[in-house]
């Protein structure tokens, strides 16, 4: 049963006060549902009052605004990378206030060489231009087989297949038209055939054989004046290092190169004196 309560009847003045305190309780209470209910579940109704619904408001919005500064604070906070005690020690024995002469920086990378396996060796190019591009041709093995295929309607198959097994693609004349339709496959990746890339030939045999004997495309990144080049492994004879490192340098044009580093994969880098080149 509810709550009864007495009500004195006949006075107008006290019924008319009662009435008037009753609506004054009822318009402070505020009726809430419990949270967490699904559908069918009997819901209980819990009586609070107007000052404790906005306290209950405003800990919601402070909870909010915490919540969402912590989320914004792990978003900007970056770990920063921490190098290992090997590249530590590596660093300490580079100047980096020298700049080397091509022999020098060979020779100290082959002195503090601390990976179990042969790393490659690096040229780091700085230059004046994007969209610079050419080829060069090593005089000693950089490492890395190139895999030349020169197209005919087995490759064009292979090719429509999605299967790209090839570093060059060198064609004959006519079957450009039939390359046309693969642009949007192979340009992104270099591997379109063109005139001043010197892939497109109609003796494409000729051509391969050079290619294979280690001549390599080079180029700039597409949006930045910057030029990463393999010259050969740290297992090379400082001598063939060498000579690949100026091959390449002269390839791109010394006029047009602003610096040069040299590295491993797991050094630091050298910067190169050019005019000991």
């Amino acid at each position: 049963m509810g709550k009864i309560r007495t009500r004195i009847l006949g006075l107008e003045e006290v019924e008319k006060k009662q009435k008037e305190e009753q609506k004054k309780r009822a318009s402070e209470k505020k009726k809430v549902r419990a949270p967490g209910l699904k559908g069918g579940e009997r819901m209980t109704e819990v009586e609070v009052k107007e000052t404790d619904v906005e306290k209950m408001e405003k800990a919601k919005k402070i909870i909010e605004e915490e919540t969402k500064t912590k989320k914004e604070e792990k978003k900007t906070v970056k770990k920063s990378r921490v190098r290992g005690k090997k590249y530590q020690s590596a660093k300490k024995q580079i100047d980096p206030k020298k700049e080397y002469s091509l022999l020098e920086a060979v020779q100290l990378l082959k002195k503090i060489k601390y990976a179990k396996f042969d790393e490659s060796v690096e040229l780091h190019l700085n230059i004046d231009e994007v969209g610079l591009k050419g080829e060069v041709e090593f005089p000693y093995s950089i490492g890395k087989t190139i895999r030349v295929a020169i197209v005919d309607d087995k490759v064009l198959a292979e090719i429509e297949k999605g299967k790209l097994d090839f570093d060059v693609l060198i064609t004959h004349p006519q079957y450009m038209p039939k390359l046309v339709k693969f642009a949007k496959i192979l340009g992104p990746k270099g591997l379109m055939p063109n005139p001043k890339a010197g892939t497109i030939s109609p003796k494409p045999e000729e051509v391969a054989k050079k290619f294979e004997k280690g001549t390599v495309r080079w180029k700039t990144e597409s949006k930045f004046p910057l030029i990463h080049q393999l010259i050969g492994k740290i297992s090379l004879e400082e001598k063939k290092l060498v000579e690949n490192a100026k091959a390449f340098l002269n390839a791109v044009g010394i006029k047009h190169i602003q610096s040069t580093f040299i590295k491993t994969t797991m050094s630091p880098a050298l910067k190169i004196d050019l005019k000991s080149l």
